[in-house]
């Protein structure tokens, strides 16, 4: 059995909360100068230019990236050969959240109550999700998650004989109706097959994927290619204002379902698709 401390937990988290509102991933950094040389539209050129321009300004500073600074969203494989010593897990991981958004001047997000909407003032409670693994590791994934990407989100219980091209119009209108709430270019993560829960929850893990990485079943591979031509066909272009590259990447992630059903979720992250992590 290995041994971990929250303490350590505590000041990961932390660091992933900052470094991700800081610092744009590189695979996300090399998918927009991509897009700046295949953008046709000069206004689209500009704005992915500006884009890079805030990121790099936002890393040298140590600033945000932007303003919504996200609800922190946290993605945890916990190997069933460790022991949390010190404290327990959710307590360590909204430790973390708080010191990061509190030391980072990060903005605070969180409502404690939908209805009553008062703030927490901390970006406090953290959305966990935790996953038992094989193995003596921890990996947390920190993803800090904006309202205009998230308000985006859609699932649509589509029947059977919808099949695939039902799949692949409702993504398709799923963008067309955010437009450019979402702050695009976005990554359009998709949920097909499992529950109505389990097929939300893999619209937004496969948003953590490399941006430039296929799904490693070809059918599905072939699938991502099609809706991402699809999607930047719609001509939303960045920040909605008209260009070929609304989306750097679509990534779905699948599940077995029942025989009567066929979940299908989108969830969508904007040009910054903040994510960061470690394994202790």
């Amino acid at each position: 059995m290995r041994e971990i401390s929250s303490a350590k937990i505590t000041e990961e988290v932390a660091r992933l909360c900052m470094e991700s509102n800081f610092e744009l991933g590189e695979d996300v950094w090399r998918a927009l100068e991509e897009g700046l040389k295949k953008e046709e539209s000069p206004v689209g050129r500009e704005i992915l230019s500006q884009i890079l321009e805030n990121a790099d300004i936002a890393k040298s500073e140590r600033m945000p990236i932007c303003q919504d600074t996200g609800l922190a969203v946290v993605f945890v494989e916990l190997g069933q050969d460790v022991h949390i010593t010190g404290g327990d897990l959710e307590a360590a991981i909204d430790g973390g959240v708080k010191k990061g958004y509190t030391e980072g001047y990060l903005r605070k997000s969180s409502l404690g109550d939908p209805l009553e909407r008062v703030n927490t003032g901390d970006n406090t409670p953290a959305v966990i999700h935790i996953r038992i693994v094989p193995g003596d590791r921890l990996r947390l994934c920190v993803v800090p998650k904006g309202g205009g990407a998230e308000n985006m989100s859609r699932i649509a219980m589509l029947k059977p004989a919808d099949g695939v091209e039902g799949v692949k119009q409702f993504v398709v209108d799923s963008v067309r109706t955010a437009s450019a709430n979402p702050c695009p270019p976005i990554v359009v993560g998709v949920g097909i097959g499992g529950t109505f829960e389990l097929c939300a929850f893999n619209a937004k893990k496969a948003l953590l994927r490399e941006i430039g990485s296929t799904h490693p079943d070809p059918f599905y591979a072939g699938l991502e290619k099609e809706l991402l031509v699809k999607v930047n066909d719609t001509g939303i272009g960045p920040q909605g204002l008209g260009g070929r590259i609304t989306a750097l990447a679509v990534h779905i992630e699948v599940a077995a379902c029942h025989i009567a059903s066929l979940p299908v979720a989108v969830n969508l992250n904007c040009h910054a698709a903040r994510h960061k992590e470690v394994i202790l």
